[in-house]
């Protein structure tokens, strides 16, 4: 028993560090600062046909094409019209074969808070229909619960693929 719970203590210390903290719906999620590139406001998105919902297109940030992502319908949330503090994260995500540039849209971003070891609980199981392999941990701040994501868990394989034709 001592092992197993030394185990789980050594995969939560590996989870602890600086997130960004956003907001979508009433939720607050949190991406490891080290993924995040930077933090835009919103910007004008061109459309690209025939890709996915979840994509709202491409931006062109200081010369460079990304293509951006609305988080809320990758998350099959209802669609919300942007705001003055809906804002695009830019993320670098890891892939199978190469790393890829993306912007993420959020409702709002929150701050950048260090979660602790101790703070952090591995993804509620919810049975084998639900995935939560996305999920790095559940980070308990103060009577806030963070849902930590794995960024490169998000998007699929087959997402990066879309996501790197639209760029």
């Amino acid at each position: 028993m001592a092992d197993s719970g030394a185990t789980e203590t050594a995969g939560q210390v590996n989870r602890a560090g600086k997130y960004l903290t956003f907001r979508l719906a009433q939720e607050e999620y949190g991406l490891e600062i080290l993924k995040v590139q930077e933090i835009i406001g919103m910007m004008n998105v061109t459309r690209v046909p025939k890709v996915p919902d979840f994509m709202r297109g491409v931006i062109n940030l200081r010369g460079k094409v990304i293509p951006v992502v609305d988080l809320r319908l990758k998350f099959n949330m209802e669609h919300l019209e942007d705001t003055e503090k809906t804002c695009i994260i830019v993320v670098q995500i890891s892939g199978a074969s190469q790393e890829v540039t993306v912007g993420i849209i959020v409702d709002e971003v929150s701050e950048v808070m260090d979660i602790r070891a101790e703070q952090i609980e591995p993804p509620p199981a919810f049975g084998a229909s639900v995935e939560t392999t996305f999920l790095l941990g559940m980070g308990k701040v103060e009577k806030e619960v963070i849902m930590m994501l794995d960024i490169d868990k998000v998007m699929s394989t087959e997402d990066l693929g879309v996501l790197d034709e639209a760029a």
